[in-house]
């Protein structure tokens, strides 16, 4: 499995989690420049993960606001 499947696999939940911890980690300080980069990269992966879930549920909020008020509006026009 790719790394991008595994992200896609990940509930916005878990992808914020794991985030949290990861920067938590780095925060805490004591690991390897390797280590760091690593880290790092991988917060990078995640905040994008995180960002195509909110995204996603933005368009589709968006997308139901529209249609309720497509809604209301045409049942102004019946009146």
């Amino acid at each position: 499995m790719s790394s991008s499947k595994a992200e896609e696999a990940l509930s916005y939940e878990q992808a914020r989690d794991e985030l949290i911890e990861t920067v938590r980690r780095l925060e805490a300080g004591g690991t390897s420049l390797e280590e760091s980069l690593a880290l790092w990269e991988r917060g990078e992966e995640l905040a994008k993960v995180c960002r195509r879930w909110l995204e996603g549920a933005r368009a589709r909020l968006d997308a139901a606001l529209a249609e309720e008020e497509e809604e209301e509006e045409g049942g102004e026009e019946e009146d």
